[in-house]
């Protein structure tokens, strides 16, 4: 299944489930495009810590400057004015 495919269908089945789950989310809906990266199986310890300590990761440095951040140090080709829209 290609890439696009998949984000498509769990962005599509996680906005459908989360708004059954709560009154307050019935207009819950995800952002256009996705950011998508590989990560060596050496590197997956780190992933896990960072998927775990995200709330506070992310109460000092915004999502915004930690996806450039990534684009920047990984020397991944973008044009800004598509990145965010």
């Amino acid at each position: 299944m290609a890439l696009m495919q998949l984000v498509e269908k769990i962005k599509s089945h996680s906005s459908k489930w989360i708004k059954i789950k709560d009154e307050h989310l019935k207009n819950f809906y995800w952002q256009d495009g996705y950011g998508a990266f590989s990560v060596n199986s050496k590197g997956l310890d780190r992933v896990k810590d960072y998927i775990n300590k995200q709330h506070e990761h992310h109460s000092g440095k915004s999502f915004k400057a930690e996806y450039m951040g990534l684009l920047k140090e990984h020397s991944a080709a973008f044009d800004e004015r598509y990145v965010w829209g």
